[in-house]
C-alpha cells in the first residue's frame, strides 16, 4: 500500500472482448482484449494523471481476474484491497458495432465475483488512509453485499475525515429506476463529490434544466456536484455557485470510459488544491482525450497529453457563470 494514497476505488471491475470487425455480436469471429468497470476505470485514470489508487474488489481465480490483476500492477495501482474468489468467475462483457451504428454491450455479471463484495472485505486501515474514496452506483446495483460496502466505505472515510466520491451511472439492466432513484438519492447525503451523467440525473430528478440538476443534487446533501454534459462540456456547482465548462475539440471516436476518466481527473484536480472550475475544466479535458481511441482503458491519457490539449485550445472561454 503506498505511504500516502490519494484515491480509493471500489466497485465492479470486468474484462473487456471488443470484436475487432464492425458487425453484430452473433457475426464477430475476432475479439480484443480489454478491461472496463467504471470504479476501476477511476483507480487507472487516477494513476496515469500522477497521482497514487487502490483498488477493492473481487476477481475470480482464473486467467480474466490475472489479467485485471496484471493491468492494476502494470498501472501502479495499489491491489492489496483486490480479493480472488476460487468460487466465483471474474465478470466480462462483450462490446460489439455495427458499421456507423452504437456501441453494443452484452454482459455476463450474474455470480461473478465482483457481485460477492461485501463489507468484511474492507480495510478500515486502508480507508482511513485514503484522502478520497470512490464509488458508483453500479457497485450498488450489482448485490446486496456490494451496496453494504459502498455504504461502510463512505462511513469509515467519513469518519476519518476523508472526501467520498460518487458517480451514480444509472443501470436500468441491473435494478429498476424506482429502486435506484431511492438509493443513490439517499447515498447523496454522505457524498462530498458527485460526478453524475445529465442523462442519469434526470432520470434520478425528473428535472431537466442542469442548474436546477445540480441544486436538486446539493439539497439531497452533496458537497458539490459536477454535471457531466457529453459534447456540451460540464456543469459544475456548489451552495455558492453554478458554472459552465465549456468542452474541447477533439476527433471523437468512442465515449466508453469518458465519464470515468472525468471522475478521476476531476479529484486529482481537486486534490491539487483547485478551484471548481479548474476541476471541471481539467475533467473536460482529460474525458476529451479518452474518446479518441477504442476501448476503456488504452485511451486513457497521461498527464502530460492532458496539458497539452489545454495548452492548444487555452484561447477557449472558460467558463459561464449560470447563478
Amino acid at each position: 500500500m503506498p505511504t500516502t494514497l490519494d484515491v480509493l476505488s471500489l466497485g465492479e471491475p470486468m474484462v473487456e472482448l471488443s470484436a475487432r470487425e464492425p458487425v453484430s455480436l452473433r457475426e464477430a469471429h475476432t475479439f480484443d482484449l480489454g478491461w472496463g468497470g467504471d470504479t476501476s476505470n477511476v483507480a487507472v485514470a487516477v494513476r496515469r494523471l500522477g497521482r497514487t489508487a487502490a483498488y477493492v474488489a473481487r476477481v475470480g481465480d482464473d486467467g480474466f481476474g490475472a489479467s485485471l490483476l496484471d493491468l492494476w500492477r502494470r498501472e501502479g495501482v495499489d491491489v492489496s484491497g483486490v480479493v480472488v474468489d476460487p468460487a466465483r468467475p471474474t465478470g466480462v462483457y462483450f462490446l460489439s458495432r455495427e458499421a456507423d451504428g452504437p456501441h453494443a454491450f452484452t454482459y455476463y455479471r450474474s455470480g461473478s465475483a465482483a457481485s460477492a463484495l461485501s463489507a468484511l472485505d474492507l480495510s478500515h486501515d486502508e480507508i482511513a488512509q485514503a484522502r478520497v474514496v470512490h464509488t458508483s452506483g453500479i457497485t450498488q446495483a450489482i448485490g446486496s453485499g456490494p451496496a453494504d460496502a459502498a455504504s461502510a466505505a463512505f462511513r469509515m472515510a467519513r469518519d476519518a475525515g476523508g472526501i467520498t466520491s460518487y458517480d451514480p451511472n444509472v443501470r436500468s439492466a441491473l435494478w429498476p429506476l424506482d429502486r435506484a432513484r431511492a438509493v443513490i438519492l439517499a447515498t447523496l447525503a454522505m457524498v462530498d463529490i458527485a460526478l453524475p451523467s445529465l442523462d442519469d440525473a434526470r432520470a434520478l430528478t425528473g428535472l431537466d434544466d442542469p442548474a436546477a440538476i445540480a441544486d436538486e443534487m446539493l439539497a439531497h446533501g452533496a458537497r458539490v456536484v459536477a454535471l457531466k454534459l457529453g459534447a456540451d462540456g460540464a456543469l459544475v456547482a456548489d451552495a455558492e455557485k453554478h458554472e459552465l465548462v465549456p468542452p474541447y475539440d477533439v476527433a471523437a471516436v468512442d465515449p466508453a470510459g469518458a465519464g470515468d476518466t472525468f471522475d478521476a481527473a476531476f479529484l486529482v484536480a481537486w486534490l491539487e488544491g483547485n478551484d471548481l472550475l479548474e476541476c471541471g475544466d481539467f475533467a473536460n479535458a482529460a474525458a476529451a482525450l479518452t474518446t479518441t481511441g477504442i476501448g476503456c482503458v488504452g485511451p486513457i491519457p497521461a498527464r502530460t497529453a492532458v496539458e497539452m490539449l489545454r495548452r492548444e485550445q487555452s484561447h477557449r472561454t472558460r467558463s459561464r457563470r449560470t447563478a
